[in-house]
């Protein structure tokens, strides 16, 4: 049964623990960072009561993704789809295969993710394209963007094209991959054949560059693949896209925006974008934010970047939190 109303991940996660009683939520509790059990803590503190339908939905989907989990682990991706549609049925199914698949797919290569990017790129800027674009599908879309910020500029469009054609690798292809390079990483898991890279997951790295980063990519891609560079930019998040945001979803992001930084992101921003965000503020905020940009000057064009990329990281974080809903048109529905 659907929600009845928007349910946020926080929610969801401290419902489960209160679900399942002190003793096991004690043993989740083990597995988490300090800060998780702070959020998750906090939350469990403020819940009230819930509907029975939303708390039905809630430990379904758990239910759900812990058996997908299981099945996968025991019989491969082929097996656990052919059980899970039988189960679940095939949207419901493809759902939960793709948001398991997505964290499975971390289990190899897992020593990366955890090395110090600047190790990790002292190592990989001597590496083909290919191979340095199949070990960032493994990595977090930071740390790829940390990689790919700091590659040649010639080397870094190669690697972004590579990422975004990859799409699936074999086990015999990680074997050569880790033959090559298990004196520098150490041994790698073989995995089942799964899907990688892709244009998504290029949009996910390039929401982490720097914005001057982001810019010289889209330039030298626009000119040598321009379909490519739309289909990414489709998938992207920007400061630009604020115009796109309803008016609920603006105020929400400006509750947690620092007034300097919105005064610095606006000195040189688009227009449109500073009328959407002043008619979404009080006529109070209007006049001070108004006044800290005139009287700023000699604005370094990068303190202007820096200053809208927090703001974009704000909105980011907003929506995975479930505060706010990113819509940039198209065919997607918001259905309330």
């Amino acid at each position: 049964m659907a929600p009845t109303r928007k349910i946020t991940n926080k929610v969801r996660a401290a419902a489960v623990i209160v679900t399942l009683g002190a003793d096991e939520a004690a043993e989740i509790y083990k597995y988490l960072r300090e800060e998780e059990i702070e959020q998750l803590s906090l939350e469990v503190a403020r819940m009230d009561t819930l509907p029975p339908e939303d708390l039905k939905e809630i430990i379904d989907d758990f239910y759900g993704l812990c058996v997908t989990q299981k099945v996968i682990s025991e019989g491969g991706i082929d097996y656990a789809r052919d059980i899970l549609e039988k189960a679940f049925g095939p949207q419901q199914a493809a759902s939960l295969m793709e948001r398991v698949s997505k964290n499975l797919q971390t289990k190899a290569f897992d020593f990366v993710r955890k090395a110090d990017y600047k190790n990790l790129l002292s190592i990989l800027q001597n590496e083909h394209p290919q191979t340095v674009a199949l070990i960032l599908s493994y990595t977090t879309p930071e740390q790829a963007s940390q990689i790919i910020g700091e590659l040649p500029a010639d080397t870094r469009i190669e690697v972004i094209e590579r990422i975004a054609n990859l799409d699936r690798a074999s086990p015999d292809v990680i074997n050569v991959v880790e033959q090559t390079l298990e004196k520098k990483f150490g041994n790698i898991v073989s995995v089942d054949l799964m899907e990688l890279g892709g244009v998504p997951y290029v949009a996910e790295i390039m929401n982490s560059v720097d914005r001057g980063t982001e810019k010289q990519i889209f330039d030298e891609l626009g000119v040598k693949d321009p379909e490519l560079a739309e289909n990414i930019r489709k998938l992207m998040f920007v400061f630009e896209d604020i115009i796109y945001l309803d008016d609920i979803s603006i105020q929400r992001f400006l509750r947690d925006v620092d007034t300097k930084d919105l005064a610095v992101a606006l000195k040189a921003g688009n227009a449109e974008v500073s009328r959407i965000i002043f008619q979404n503020m009080s006529k109070r905020s209007q006049e001070t934010i108004a006044s800290d940009i005139e009287y700023l000057h000699n604005v370094r064009m990068r303190d202007v970047e820096e200053a809208q990329q927090r703001i974009v990281d704000t909105i980011r974080r907003l929506e995975e939190e479930g505060e706010l809903v990113i819509s940039k048109g198209g065919k997607d529905e918001v259905i309330a």
